[in-house]
């Protein structure tokens, strides 16, 4: 019997779409029975914000950090055609009436096949996130554990 592959991808774009390809790709990778992992850092960190305010305690500059940033999945900006905001709006609809998959839901749905979302320890400091104001049920680390993922990985992608 051979072994289990493995898939990693380093989300780095905060940008809704980029985002979403990733987590169509992780869930895909997932149904085929690879081991997935999804190493989140930078803006890509954005995906895993919890949606609501949580109270922790902040610097003045992480505060800035946090009220700059989109709070959760669905808040994340496109990559191309934003149009003051219109642009992630229209892709949204546009999403609904072909039946495809918010983000928000892919993120459910990647968990629920065992991906494991991991969030960069030294992003998270350099940007003021606390673990509190991330999704429940993600792993924390640092570039050495993704590099430990992506040596054994048959598939490794930065987005």
């Amino acid at each position: 019997m051979s072994e289990k592959k493995r898939t990693t991808i380093v989300l780095f774009s905060g940008d809704y779409d980029k985002a979403m390809a990733a987590y169509i790709i992780a869930n895909g990778a997932a149904a085929y029975d690879h081991e997935v992992t999804i190493f989140h850092t930078f803006w890509g960190l954005n995906a895993l914000r919890k949606d609501e305010q949580i109270s922790v305690k902040k610097s003045f500059l992480e505060k800035m950090f946090g009220k700059m940033m989109p709070r959760g999945a669905g808040k994340m900006g496109l990559s191309k055609m934003h149009f003051a905001g219109f642009g992630p709006k229209m892709i949204k609809d546009v999403m609904k009436k072909h039946n495809a998959i918010p983000l928000p839901q892919l993120i459910e749905m990647a968990q629920e096949q065992g991906v494991k979302l991991v969030a960069c320890t030294m992003t998270m400091d350099l940007l003021g996130l606390q673990k509190e104001e991330l999704l429940d049920q993600i792993e924390y680390a640092g570039v050495a554990a993704y590099l430990a993922d992506a040596e054994e990985g048959n598939v490794n992608l930065f987005i």
